[in-house]
C-alpha cells in the first residue's frame, strides 16, 4: 500500500512540474538593427590646376616668371595683388594664368588688307548681271532712271588710281603666313655666333657692333622694356597672336615703348653689351613661354 502511494505521489510532482513549465513565457531573441555603411563623402575635386602656379625659387624676379610662362609680368602682379614688383620671396605661391573668368587682352590675328579698285564701267557679259554702280553723291535714289542719267552726265573716262599715302600698316604689318606661323624677320643682320640648344642655350646670338640696329622680328605690342631680368641686359619683350612672343637681349639703348604696339622690320633698340661679354644681341622666340629655335622661323640667309 505504501508503494501505491508513493508512486501516486511522484506522479502528482511530475504533473506539477509540468504544468508550471508551460506557464513560463519564453523571452524571444534580441535583434540587432545594423546601419547601412555610411560612404565617405567624395573629396572635391580642386578646379586649381598645378601649373596655373609657380614656386618662387632663389634667383627669380616678377620678371623673370612672366617670361617663362609668357605672360606680361603686369598681368602676373595683378594676379597676384602685388604693388612691388621686387616683393617676392623664395617659396610664394605666384598665380601665373588668369583666374577663372578673367580675360587677359592679347594681340589678335587682324585680316589681311583687301586692296580695293574701282569698278569698270557698267557692261554686260554672257551669263551674267549687269555691273551697277550707285550715281556719285549718293544723293538719288539708286533706280534704273537715276543710273542712266548719271551715266549720261559723266563722260567716260578711266581715272588713275589715288597715289597711295605714306604711312605705317595696321598691327599686324603682314598677315600669317601659312602653318598660323609669320613672316619672320631677322632682328639684327650680323652674324650668328650662338645658336638655340634645348635645355641649354634659349634663343640665338648675334654678333654686331655697339648701336647697330635692332629691329622687331615681326608685328606685336611690347610688353616689357627694362633690365629686371638678370642675365639680359637691357631688354624688350614683344607679344605676337598665337602665344608667340619675341626676346632682345643686351641692347645699349631701348627705343621702343613698354605697351607699345610695333611693326615688322621696325627699329626697336639699339645692340649693345649690357650684361653681355661682347657687343651682341640675344634672340628668342618663346611659345606659351617655352623656348623654340628661331632659326625654324627665320628666313634662311
Amino acid at each position: 500500500m505504501s508503494r501505491l502511494l508513493q508512486r501516486g505521489m511522484l506522479l502528482m510532482w511530475a504533473i506539477a512540474l509540468t504544468a508550471a513549465s508551460g506557464c513560463v513565457s519564453k523571452k524571444p531573441a534580441p535583434v540587432v538593427e545594423r546601419a547601412a555603411p555610411v560612404k565617405a563623402p567624395a573629396q572635391a575635386s580642386s578646379s586649381v590646376r598645378s601649373m596655373d602656379y609657380h614656386t618662387v625659387k632663389r634667383g627669380d624676379t616678377l620678371y623673370s616668371i612672366a617670361l617663362e610662362h609668357g605672360q606680361a609680368y603686369r598681368d602676373v602682379a595683378a594676379w597676384n595683388n602685388i604693388d612691388n614688383p621686387n616683393m617676392i620671396r623664395v617659396g610664394q605661391q605666384l598665380r601665373v594664368a588668369p583666374p577663372e573668368g578673367v580675360a587677359v587682352a592679347r594681340p589678335i590675328d587682324t585680316p589681311a588688307a583687301v586692296e580695293t579698285r574701282p569698278l569698270a564701267a557698267a557692261r554686260v557679259e554672257p551669263n551674267t548681271d549687269m555691273v551697277k554702280r550707285e550715281p556719285r553723291g549718293g544723293k538719288q535714289p539708286f533706280t534704273e532712271q537715276a543710273l542712266a542719267s548719271a551715266q549720261r552726265e559723266e563722260p567716260a573716262r578711266k581715272e588713275p588710281p589715288p597715289a597711295a599715302s605714306p604711312r605705317p600698316e595696321p598691327w599686324p604689318a603682314e598677315p600669317a603666313a601659312a602653318g598660323g606661323e609669320f613672316n619672320w624677320t631677322w632682328p639684327s643682320q650680323g652674324r650668328l655666333i650662338g645658336q638655340f640648344v634645348e635645355g641649354g642655350n634659349k634663343g640665338i646670338d648675334i654678333e654686331g657692333k655697339i648701336g647697330d640696329a635692332v629691329v622687331a622680328a615681326e608685328a606685336g605690342k611690347v610688353t616689357y622694356a627694362g633690365s629686371g631680368i638678370r642675365g639680359y641686359g637691357n631688354l624688350l619683350i614683344i607679344q605676337h597672336p598665337n602665344g608667340l612672343s619675341s626676346v632682345y637681349a643686351h641692347n645699349d639703348r631701348l627705343i621702343a615703348k613698354e605697351g607699345q604696339q610695333v611693326v615688322r622690320g621696325q627699329k626697336i633698340a639699339e645692340l649693345g653689351n649690357s650684361d653681355a661679354d661682347q657687343p651682341r644681341l640675344h634672340f628668342e622666340i618663346r611659345r606659351q613661354g617655352k623656348p623654340i629655335d628661331p632659326l625654324k622661323l627665320l628666313p634662311v640667309r
